[in-house]
């Protein structure tokens, strides 16, 4: 009984010890994190896990978000985002959003499709805005939500454009593939980059999500590419989406324009 009990003791200490050599900061940081993942509601136990922390660290930790606001507890004793984390989350990328966004609800009125608004973040498309159709696209990104760049229209759009060294980096790492129809051959992907630079839009067909298509054209800032816009729709509409090309680029264009008469220096992101 006593070897057992030093035993559990000696784990526990490990454990402790292992839990203590990462600071406060990023034990919290951890558990908002585990948000990035589906479903949007979690349980203490499941948030320790995706955490990796003890349990008690993890409840610990979790009362205190919930007393600042960062989440919130509902009715089954599961965890969510809070009112507060989110309100402060929209101050990321708000210049460039709310410049866009009238031009972004434009493109909606004149598409009826799902349009959204993107930036690059390491190797993912970060959604900073979107104006939902009422068709039932099977939703593949959300606001705040972060898709890999080779497998997104505005994702492609985004890594088209980037320098060489940005371009080559992202090729030579392990391409994830969402569905079988996602290019993750890096020789593929290079020559398809290509010819987005060339034609100044990507498309998109599954290769996120089953079911879905998607297109995007750049947004320019001083001949730089900053974000990407784009719409997606049903997967059996997909041969039709070239005919959105027009409004697509000529949204853009009016959102290049609205950014050039931001004040130099701005920071849009």
């Amino acid at each position: 009984m006593v070897d057992g009990q030093a035993s559990a003791e000696s784990a526990l200490s490990a454990e402790s010890s292992s839990s203590s050599a990462r600071t406060v900061t990023s034990k919290a940081l951890a558990l908002l994190g585990a948000f990035e993942h589906p479903p949007a509601a979690k349980s203490l136990t499941e948030l320790a896990g995706l955490a990796d922390l003890p349990l008690p660290t993890a409840h610990r930790l979790v009362g205190e978000l919930v007393a600042w606001g960062a989440l919130e507890r509902d009715g089954l004793g599961r965890y969510r985002v809070g009112l507060r984390l989110w309100e402060v989350a929209q101050h990321g990328g708000r210049l460039l959003r709310d410049t866009a966004r009238p031009y972004l609800q434009d493109l909606f009125s004149l598409t009826q499709e799902t349009s959204h608004l993107a930036i690059r973040e390491g190797h993912e498309a970060l959604y900073i805005d979107r104006v939902y159709s009422t068709k039932r696209v099977p939703r593949a990104s959300r606001v705040g939500g972060r898709l890999p760049l080779h497998a997104t229209a505005v994702g492609k759009v985004l890594l088209a454009f980037e320098e060489d060294w940005v371009r080559e980096a992202y090729l030579a790492r392990g391409l994830e593939r969402p569905t079988r129809r996602t290019h993750a051959d890096p020789e593929r992907l290079e020559a398809e980059l290509a010819e987005i630079r060339s034609s100044a839009h990507a498309i998109t067909l599954e290769e996120v999500r089953a079911g879905s298509a998607s297109i995007a054209v750049p947004i320019r800032r001083d001949d730089r590419v900053v974000a990407a816009i784009g719409i997606v729709t049903l997967a059996t509409q997909a041969s039709a989406l070239r005919r959105h090309l027009p409004v697509l680029k000529g949204v853009a264009d009016r959102i290049d324009t609205a950014i050039a008469r931001l004040p130099r220096g701005a920071r849009l992101a």
